[in-house]
């Protein structure tokens, strides 16, 4: 097919199917998190897995479609310029995401606690609402009454910095494969694609283990004021992309062990290595700004 033709896809089931995934998924979230605000049993976490199976089907059968329809040669200069500006947006949307958790961690950091202490604008907030309340991050900022009872925050210089090792090297693993792709070093492609997955599930093993030493003995939870908040909130959902990242990683390493992609048609490849290295620059974030200072 020429370069120039526009191609129009064939009537697909794909779209409302995953209308109703999403909308199974709302509608049992909603009633989950009822239930248990109410503390009775509800049908949502039936209603919110029926809703994950069915995105889960939809995902799997759409990109089916999609790796079919290019094996055929149907996908056209155009439809490849829009693949490329659909995920720059979606990487986009996925920034303004992380922006808003550290633009909260900012705001608790250098407003809301030297107000309650009675810094600033706030000069006698300690005074009459919480007497005696100092600010410090992230020792006292359990708040005022002691919130969440007594915790220690998680240094620097344990499994926080050897997951960072560990996400740098799989910058570099992924980038000496894309090069490899490029050649056409097919072997090289497939180790280099190998060890990123591999890194990356090394480093979910090293944030499970970090969680388990922070609720058992730095007593650290999401329950621990606003530091145990953001905490686990900006490193939790940063292993969450981490963990899609290296299961599309997973599948487009199996593309390539089966002869899929060239030196010059590869944008699943890019798409996913884009998305990799965006981890890993959120992750150089975290290390900063929530375990250095």
């Amino acid at each position: 097919m020429s370069g120039s033709t526009y191609y129009v896809p064939e009537q697909s089931k794909w779209p409302i199917l995953a209308s109703i995934a999403l909308g199974l998924l709302a509608y049992g979230a909603a009633m989950t998190l009822t239930s248990m605000a109410a503390d009775r049993d509800s049908v949502g976490p039936w209603i919110l897995g029926a809703g994950f199976l069915v995105l889960f089907y939809v995902i799997f059968g759409w990109f089916k479609d999609q790796i079919r329809e290019e094996a055929q040669g149907l996908h056209s200069d155009q439809l490849d310029r829009s693949y490329r500006q659909g995920m720059l947006w979606f990487i986009f949307s996925e920034v303004m995401f992380f922006a808003a958790f550290f633009g909260a961690l900012f705001y608790a950091r250098n407003y809301s606690l030297p107000w309650l202490s009675g810094d600033g604008s706030g000069a006698m907030t300690n005074m009459f609402l919480y007497e005696g309340f100092e600010a410090s991050w992230p020792s006292a900022a359990n708040g005022p009454g002691n919130v969440g009872g007594e915790y220690r925050p998680m240094g620097a210089w344990g499994l926080p910095a050897i997951n960072t090792a560990l996400l740098l090297t799989s910058g570099v693993t992924l980038t000496w494969a894309h090069h490899a792709l490029k050649a056409g070093h097919r072997a090289q492609l497939i180790i280099g694609l190998f060890l990123t997955v591999a890194l990356g599930a090394i480093f979910m093993a090293c944030q499970v283990l970090e969680y388990k030493e922070a609720y058992e003995h730095y007593g650290l939870t999401m329950g621990s004021g606003i530091y145990g908040t953001t905490f686990f909130m900006l490193t939790g959902f940063h292993g969450f992309h981490v963990t899609i990242g290296a299961i599309i990683l997973a599948v487009i390493l199996v593309r390539c062990m089966s002869g899929h992609f060239s030196s010059d048609d590869h944008f699943g490849f890019e798409a996913a290595a884009w998305y990799w290295h965006f981890v890993d620059v959120v992750w150089l974030g975290l290390f900063v700004f929530v375990y250095l200072i």
